[in-house]
């Protein structure tokens, strides 16, 4: 499991190079593919994985389709707006036929629910210290026999029991918060694993600024893939949007 890739290729490649990653019978993605400084790079790179991949629609996805289309004048992230205009008519189309959530049987688990920020809306926030009333207000439309939920949008990995069902953030590809390096989760035989790949990441900064067109590419590189906002300050800013006091 992969999440918030952000349209960073040269870490997107480092974890698809992980033996685990690498020998997986089934890739899901939890969105936000390429509102980042390499959009198309990104997702040639997705689809060369043909049907192993399963993306899942996130909400930086929604965002980059209604620019690339015109449809909506807001700008979330400099880049966003960006990012779409580099978007050839197939990943526009790529995009938005992306569907959100998307339920799988895994095997040891059963029914699996991947999503992006909560199986009912993409952009919604639940964070690993969210309350069991929270946890049971955005998970309450889901069957009793709904094994785990796989969800992405907050960028920082974690594992955790939610009145008996298994919840999952594999943490995020090109913009982690707290650890520099990368975060997937590896689930097999009813088991979950939070994995970690190291990264060179001034390497890894530098190849951004070297092949992305982003007039900011170095930038952006520099403040994301090097993972400079800790856990703590993303638990900050995402806590009022958890129902929490600001």
């Amino acid at each position: 499991m992969l999440s918030d890739i952000h349209g960073v290729l040269p870490v997107l490649e480092a974890v698809l190079a992980e033996p685990d990653v690498r020998d997986a019978e089934l890739l899901v993605v939890t969105g936000d593919h390429a509102a980042g400084p390499q959009p198309r790079e990104v997702l040639d790179r997705l689809r060369s994985l043909g049907d192993r991949a399963v993306l899942v629609r996130g909400n930086a996805d929604r965002e980059l389709v209604a620019h690339a289309r015109g449809e909506d004048a807001a700008v979330p992230d400099p880049v966003v707006p960006w990012a779409a205009a580099q978007l050839r008519p197939d990943d526009v189309e790529l995009l938005a036929s992306l569907p959100h959530p998307v339920e799988l049987r895994v095997r040891g688990f059963g029914r699996v629910v991947c999503c992006h920020g909560t199986p009912r809306d993409d952009e919604e926030v639940v964070l690993v210290d969210s309350s069991l009333e929270r946890w049971a207000e955005v998970l309450g439309g889901l069957d009793d026999d709904v094994a785990a939920v796989v969800m992405g949008h907050t960028h920082m990995p974690f594992v955790r029991l939610v009145d008996r069902r298994l919840c999952v953030n594999p943490g995020s590809v090109g913009m982690p918060y707290g650890r520099a390096g990368r975060s997937w989760a590896l689930l097999r035989d009813g088991q979950v694993e939070l994995r970690h790949t190291p990264v060179d990441v001034e390497a890894a900064v530098a190849a951004v600024a070297r092949s992305s067109a982003y007039p900011d590419a170095r930038r952006w590189a520099q403040e994301y893939v090097t993972s400079s906002a800790s856990d703590a300050e993303a638990l900050r800013v995402f806590g009022p949007r958890d129902g929490r006091p600001a």
